[in-house]
C-alpha cells in the first residue's frame, strides 16, 4: 500500500504566502517560492495551494505566482482558487499544476467538474468541501471562501461530486481552520463512510496524533495541514517545518493509506 500523504495546505493572497484563522484574518507567512524551496528540502509528500483573495472575489489565478511555484516545486503540485471555466484550469495544468481544486464554481456550475474530468482524469480534480456549523450544531456547506451558505449536506454532495468525476475531496472544517483544536473526526468518518474517493482531511491540525486519528479513527486518506507547517508551535512565529521520513513512516503503523 501507498504511504497517507501528509500535505501543506499553502494559502496564497496575491504574490505572498500567508495563513488564516477559521478563513478570517490572516497572517503573513513569506515567499512562496522560497517556502517550495524549504519543503523540497524536507521531502514532503505534495503540495496544496489555495488563493483566497481568488476564492473570494472570484478573481483570475496569479499565474506568475504559479510559474513560480511550479519551477522550483519538485513534488506533485495542487492548486485551487478563481477556477472557473475549463480554459482557466488548462493554463493550471499547462503552468506546472497536476491538480486543479474546486470549491465555488463546483456549486454555480458542477459539469465543470466533469468536463475537467473526461479530459484530464479524475485523478486531477479535487473538490474542496467547506463545512460550517450554526449556533444549534447543524453542518452546512459554503463557498466563497466561507461566506456563502449552500444547500445539501457534505455526504450527499461528496457523493455528487464523486459520481461527477471528482477524484478527491478536500474535507475543511472551517471552524477549526487554524485553530490548532484537533480535525473534526465526526465530520471526517461521515464523508469517508460515504464515498469512494481519497477525503483529504483539514482543518485544525496540532500534533502528529491529531494526523494519525483522522486516518485511523475517522478514516481520511490523507491530511492537509497548515499552521503545523508553518509556525514553530501554537502563539509562536514563522517556521517552515515538516515531520522527517522516519516519523512519517511510523505515524500510521495500524491503518496503511491507499491514496
Amino acid at each position: 500500500m501507498l504511504r497517507t500523504r501528509i500535505i501543506p495546505a499553502l494559502l496564497l493572497h496575491g504574490k505572498s504566502l500567508v495563513k488564516t484563522e477559521r478563513f478570517g484574518n490572516y497572517q503573513y507567512i513569506g515567499d512562496p517560492a522560497n517556502t517550495v524551496r524549504i519543503f523540497n528540502e524536507l521531502e514532503v509528500d505534495e503540495l496544496c495551494f489555495l488563493d483566497i483573495k481568488s476564492a473570494r472575489t472570484r478573481s483570475a489565478p496569479a499565474f506568475e505566482v504559479l510559474r513560480d511555484i511550479a519551477t522550483e516545486c519538485f513534488m506533485p503540485l495542487s492548486y485551487g482558487g478563481g477556477i472557473d471555466s475549463l480554459e482557466t484550469a488548462k493554463r493550471i495544468f499547462d503552468t506546472g499544476f497536476e491538480k486543479v481544486i474546486l470549491n465555488t464554481a463546483a456549486y454555480s456550475n458542477p459539469e465543470l467538474v466533469s468536463q475537467i474530468a473526461h479530459v484530464y482524469g479524475s485523478q486531477a480534480v479535487v473538490v474542496s468541501v467547506d463545512v460550517k456549523h450554526s449556533l444549534f450544531g447543524n453542518a452546512f456547506l459554503t463557498s466563497n471562501g466561507g461566506r456563502v451558505r449552500q444547500k445539501g449536506t457534505a455526504k450527499s454532495w461528496c457523493q455528487e461530486m464523486e459520481q461527477r468525476g471528482a477524484g478527491e475531496i478536500l474535507l475543511t472544517s472551517v471552524e477549526r481552520e487554524g485553530t490548532w483544536s484537533g480535525f473534526d473526526l465526526d465530520l471526517i468518518a461521515s464523508v469517508s463512510d460515504a464515498v469512494n474517493i481519497p477525503v483529504i482531511a483539514h482543518g485544525g491540525a496540532s500534533k502528529l496524533s491529531d494526523l494519525t486519528d483522522a486516518v485511523c479513527q475517522a478514516g481520511a486518506s490523507a491530511v492537509a495541514v497548515g499552521s503545523m507547517v508553518v509556525f514553530q508551535k501554537k502563539g509562536m512565529g514563522v517556521l517552515v517545518n515538516f515531520p522527517s521520513p522516519s516519523v512519517v513512516e511510523n505515524l500510521f503503523p495500524e491503518l496503511p493509506g491507499t491514496a
